[in-house]
């Protein structure tokens, strides 16, 4: 398959005034291999973690301010992962799986989502400027996948239909990962009165059945531009409005400055403890699976 590099690390946001719609599809490959790269995850971590990384950019590209940051995290009670972590910040995206090697070695080769998860929770966090600030949804993972579960984040914490389609697909040297999120939106955004959304509204049904005729591979492939298959799914209505979002880039936002300055505002005391027989600080960012050494002298005690 010959690719076309416009049509990666690219997201879309979309709408479809008529039926009262809106939308996101992203498609990550570069950018989602320098991000897994840092560690050399199992094929079943890596397709999660491939996943949530992709719902993560779908959530974060409808922060509007440059300054707000999406967080998905998951975290479980006896599952194979322990924590999943990923976030977006203007077009920085960056994410980290914590899980039992051992135990995932006893599993089959498709581990259900219980499995991998156990008991556990999905906690999506919306940190914006003033005066909106931090705004939180929590809900289970529950359903057969990450998609799933994130759908059920809308419809319990937002009250949105959402429909959410993901699609994984490679090996350890070059992944794709393509998504599509539509939603419902209440009658009256556009200004007219605010009305309850039903979720067996007619103009969702029509737009759901489109949109979950998208297939898999048309997903990931590299030669279809997201204009063209948005196209192909909703040509039936009567308007699609497409904008083009900021490219996706690895965000790994650790450097030894800003680890200087988070370390320098502990107390002398507690800084003295972390100091190393060979007078420096070691901290290991989870992200990009690199060890920073900061010297005690460097501090500002």
């Amino acid at each position: 398959m010959v690719s076309d590099p416009t049509f990666i690390d690219q997201n879309l946001s979309f709408s479809i005034p008529a039926k009262n719609c809106r939308g996101r599809a992203v498609r990550l490959g570069p950018v989602l291999n320098q991000i897994l790269s840092a560690h050399r995850y199992p094929a079943q971590i890596r397709d999660v973690l491939a996943e949530a990384l992709c719902l993560t950019a779908m959530l974060g590209t409808m922060l509007k301010d440059e300054e707000s940051q999406l967080t998905m995290q998951a975290q479980t009670e006896a599952g194979i992962i322990n924590l999943l972590v990923c976030d977006y910040k203007d077009g920085e995206l960056r994410g980290y799986v914590q899980f039992d090697a051992e135990r995932l070695a006893e599993q089959a080769v498709e581990p259900s989502l219980m499995a991998l998860f156990g008991k556990g929770y999905l906690a999506i966090t919306f940190d914006q400027p003033a005066p909106r600030g931090r705004s939180q949804g929590i809900v289970p993972l529950e359903g057969e996948s990450l998609s799933e579960a994130v759908q059920n984040y809308f419809y319990q914490s937002e009250q949105l239909p959402t429909l959410i389609r993901v699609a994984v697909d490679g090996d350890n040297d070059a992944m794709t990962v393509g998504g599509l999120l539509v939603q419902h939106l209440p009658d009256g955004e556009e200004g007219r009165e605010r009305l309850h959304v039903r979720l067996d509204h007619p103009e969702w049904e029509h737009v759901a059945i489109m949109a979950a005729s998208v297939k898999a591979a048309e997903l990931i492939d590299s030669r279809l531009s997201l204009e063209d298959l948005l196209w192909r799914l909703f040509s039936e209505s009567d308007e699609v409005r497409v904008l083009n979002g900021k490219p996706c880039v690895k965000g790994c936002r650790c450097n030894e400055d800003h680890i200087r300055d988070v370390i320098a505002r502990f107390p002398k005391k507690d800084k003295t403890d972390m100091v190393e027989a060979d007078g420096s600080i070691s901290i290991d960012c989870a992200f990009c699976s690199r060890i920073f050494k900061i010297t005690e002298a460097s501090l500002n005690n």
